[in-house]
């Protein structure tokens, strides 16, 4: 039987699970806007084409089914790049779909031209993604689709993307199925036997987590592989709850907003060193000097590109997928864990009265902040200081539950991502924190959030400036140069303008009722803390170097 393509296209939505696609509309993709209507699959009208990336992305990672965001053709799809970008560091399965007018008129002058005679969107997307294709028929989709699905979940998982003219979209063609995998059969080493030899010869080992730890979901693994040979857990800013913080092995952050207790373990004497998850770049690795470099090492990767590479020392690359070799390694080894040796430590009780200080500390927001929100609290970290405060003083007894990236590292992308995970996840508290220059980028996606009545919560330091740029440039060169906002944005103002609930804070209680608030509101909430903007964040590891 022979259908629209449009229509087919969105009948796989549907059939994937996807409830929600997002994007903004226009004349080249206007028969999917039709059809998603007709097929009763909810149309989160962003309101910038970036934002609808970071929704859609958001969205996979907490449904665990494909994200999709929708373009039209020119500026509509080159302002989901950034987007893309982002989903490809996290290795989410995200399907960018972008349009482009009619196929049989390519090659003449046309307006938002995407083609290869314009600004070829094809192009533009391939290092963002893992597949970038222009369907210019409608008997290529079926292999199109199929190529782009098996990209974003086979091996190394990931966003894809589709340019489709106005005209194919139109096209009728026979019907066709491309399921998604409900198994990715992984990538996995042939042996791990090298491996198991050097956990076991090991005197004094690390484990260093990084987000790709998270991403593969191996928190048991670590767990187990940890408890076995008794090994001091650090974790890498995006790793921060692959393992948790309560947990007696656990040695807090390296890094950036790194602890104390770290960076001791860290200079102690290394043996061994086993990484997972992490590409060890100059933000997970800030602060690293040769005394902490160990006398080999073991990395657990799912690419090559990175491994090996960062630390000048022996390095043992386990490639392949993550869980599934870390899990060779527990049954090679017979590492069931020590559950009964080890036991959590409560959170500490946190009183907001006992703080006195004139102007609120960013640490101690987040101690206010930890004591108001359940532990199965979903949080994302945006791109700036205050993320870093977060890592140096948040609490995470639960894994999986922070989401930080500190390679690609958007600002304004965890707004994006947290309104997407709510959507997807709508009975469990989520919670962006961001900055004020975080907002100012991307904080117009709070109107998105409460026009489709998504009760995430905004965590938004504001200091009136790009602090991390600031403090960073004035520690390495003496003087700050284009980071401070001559007149800072009144956040809470913003917010309100948009029909958001908002609150500003000068006191760790006035934080504690605000957050209490928003657990029970039915729209998003925005919480401005009035921070010091003289503190100093966790972030002076690393060097500014000039030529």
């Amino acid at each position: 039987m022979k259908k629209k393509l449009y229509s087919i296209i969105v009948e796989h939505f549907k059939r994937w699970g996807v409830k929600h696609v997002f994007g903004i509309p226009g004349k080249s993709i206007s028969p999917l806007m039709l059809e998603l209507e007709s097929q009763e699959i909810k149309y989160v009208l962003g309101r910038h084409e970036t934002g609808c990336g970071f929704e859609a992305s958001g969205y996979a990672l907490g449904s665990g089914t494909v994200g999709v965001a929708i373009a039209t053709s020119g500026p509509g799809g080159t302002n989901m790049i950034t987007a893309a970008g982002q989903a490809k560091e996290f290795g989410l399965p995200v399907l960018f779909i972008t349009g482009q007018p009619s196929m049989q008129d390519t090659g003449k002058a046309l307006s938002q031209d995407s083609s290869q005679f314009g600004m070829d969107l094809v192009k533009m997307f391939e290092p963002v993604t893992l597949f970038s294709a222009r369907v210019e028929r409608g008997d290529l989709l079926p292999l199109y689709l199929k190529h782009a699905i098996e990209r974003a979940y086979y091996g190394e998982k990931g966003p894809v993307h589709l340019c489709i003219p106005f005209d194919v979209l139109m096209e009728e063609i026979e019907e066709f199925r491309v399921p998604l995998p409900e198994y990715a059969s992984p990538v996995v080493a042939r042996s791990v036997d090298r491996a198991v030899t050097m956990l076991n010869q090991a005197n004094r080992p690390v484990l260093f987590l990084g987000k790709g730890a998270i991403m593969a979901e191996a928190f048991e693994e670590i767990r187990m592989i940890a408890e076995h040979w008794r090994i001091p857990v650090v974790t890498a800013p995006g790793g921060k709850s692959a393992f948790p913080s309560t947990h007696p092995l656990c040695h807090g952050g390296y890094g950036l907003g790194g602890s104390p207790v770290a960076m001791d373990y860290m200079v102690s004497g290394i043996d061994l060193m086993i990484v997972i998850g992490s590409k060890l770049c100059d933000m997970q690795l800030s602060g690293f000097t040769d005394e902490m470099k160990p006398k080999q090492m073991l990395q657990f990767e799912y690419d090559l590109t990175f491994a090996g590479k960062s630390v000048d020392v022996y390095t043992e690359i386990v490639l392949g997928d993550l869980k599934s070799n870390l899990r060779q390694v527990i049954e090679a080894a017979g590492a069931e864990g020590r559950p009964n040796e080890y036991k959590l430590r409560p959170l500490p009780q946190y009183d907001a009265d006992r703080y006195h200080g004139k102007i609120m500390q960013a640490g101690e927001s987040f101690r206010a902040l930890r004591a108001s929100l359940p532990e199965d609290a979903l949080m994302f970290g945006d791109a700036g200081s205050h993320s870093f405060y977060a890592v140096q003083h948040l609490e995470m007894p639960q894994v999986g539950t922070f989401y930080f990236d500190e390679v690609f590292i958007a600002m304004g992308a965890a707004i994006g991502y947290s309104i997407g995970a709510k959507i997807a996840c709508p009975d469990r508290p989520v919670v962006c924190i961001t900055g004020d220059g975080c907002i100012l980028m991307q904080g117009t996606e709070i109107s998105t959030a409460v026009n489709h009545g998504v009760p995430v919560i905004f965590f938004v330091l504001n200091n009136g400036r790009l602090d991390m740029v600031d403090k960073g440039m004035s520690y390495n060169t003496g003087r700050s140069v284009g980071a401070v906002y001559e007149h800072p944005l009144d956040v809470s103002g913003f917010a309100m303008s948009m029909g958001a609930s908002a609150y500003r804070c000068h006191h760790p209680r006035d934080i504690q009722e605000a957050v209490q608030a928003a657990l029970t509101s039915s729209g998003p909430t925005v919480i401005e803390v009035m921070v010091d903007p003289q503190e100093i964040p966790p972030i002076l590891t690393r060097l500014l170097t000039m030529a």
